[in-house]
């Protein structure tokens, strides 16, 4: 239940004052606020940490409420809500299960209006007023079936916008598509009816050509990455578009590297091999899961170590490479049962 209470001055300084404190020996104390549970202020400290770098502008907030931690959880980080916003424009969205808000909130800054869903009330009531709180006006907060909302309403959409919730009924972690919930391949004919345009965040745990055969319409697939750890797979699915999707891998980190390119491309290319020469390079996270093994190899113009090895050599450097550059300085011979000194590289 929402307590509002919660956001008295006077209670907003002591969720502040013991953020390091060890909760379970605060909770041990009690709550010093009659109008206030003790399981209502450990929750506060234990999301708000949750928040601290996933959610910055939300932590550095004064007044901002917070769920459960295991929303915090399922949550999408700035970074890559950030990164969504820059995918869709237009007038209108829907995000069909909303959540904390973190999507949607992002969403506000290119889209005019944000139809926010979440068929848990609580969770929709603190969504509300943390958009409130964010100064965001332009995003109206539904409680209810985003799906249900959607079949009721007349309204053209630029975007349709799903994140399912990967959690079954006991809160164990499901990553296939027809698992989750909603089940957006169960629903593509209502989407399409009124959107041209789809958004879908699914599982960084998932087959891509798996979710191809459920999702045909797929345009593209962005697989995003923060500092080298898949986050999400994002698949835009266009109403009329038939054939290959383009594929980006995207590492966010001090900089953004990205890496295009369609399936037919992988398919067609051949790799070379070599033993190691001056440099080694090894794809970031989202270029392997594209599964871009070979395109590397030729767009780089390097070569493979080994036909079942992502790992690459060249004597010249490549400055754009998407992901990590070695110079090999020594080479050590493998040998089990005998240590050998290692072969300087180059040699002099």
């Amino acid at each position: 239940m929402f307590n509002s209470k919660l956001l008295a001055l006077k209670v907003q300084t002591f969720i502040n004052k013991h953020l390091n404190a060890n909760v379970h020996d605060l909770a041990l104390k009690g709550s010093p606020f009659s109008e206030v549970e003790t399981a209502e202020l450990m929750q506060q400290i234990q999301s708000k940490n949750k928040c601290k770098k996933k959610l910055p502008t939300w932590f550095n907030t004064l007044g901002i409420y917070y769920p459960a931690k295991l929303n915090i959880e399922q949550t999408s980080s700035e970074k890559t809500a950030l990164y969504k916003s820059a995918v869709v424009d237009g007038a209108l969205l829907i995000d069909i299960s909303g959540g904390f808000g973190v999507d949607s909130f992002y969403f506000s800054k290119k889209i005019k209006t944000v139809v926010h869903c979440e068929i848990e009330t609580e969770l929709s009531e603190i969504a509300a007023h943390n958009f409130r709180i964010l100064k965001t006006n332009n995003i109206k907060t539904i409680a209810a079936d985003g799906l249900k909302y959607l079949k009721n309403n007349t309204e053209a959409m630029d975007w349709i916008y799903i994140d399912p919730s990967r959690r079954d009924t006991h809160k164990n972690k499901r990553f296939l598509i027809e698992d989750c919930t909603p089940n957006g391949t169960k629903h593509l004919d209502l989407f399409f009816k009124h959107s041209p345009q789809v958004l879908v965040k699914l599982s960084p745990m998932l087959d891509i050509h798996a979710a191809l055969e459920v999702l045909p319409q797929t345009k593209e697939i962005h697989i995003l990455a923060v500092k080298n750890e898949v986050k999400e797979l994002l698949f835009i699915l266009k109403n009329d578009h038939h054939g290959a999707p383009l594929i980006k891998a995207i590492n966010l980190d001090s900089t953004q590297e990205v890496f295009e390119f369609k399936t037919s491309d992988e398919l067609q290319s051949l790799s070379d091999f070599a033993l190691p020469s001056l440099f080694l390079y090894e794809p970031n996270a989202a270029v392997l899961k594209a599964g871009a093994f070979k395109l590397v190899s030729n767009r780089f113009n390097i070569k493979k170590l080994a036909q079942h090895t992502h790992l690459y050599t060249s004597e010249l450097a490549i400055d754009n490479f998407p992901g990590k550059t070695y110079r090999i300085n020594y080479i050590h011979p493998y040998n089990k049962k005998k240590t050998t000194s290692p072969t300087q590289w180059p040699k002099s």
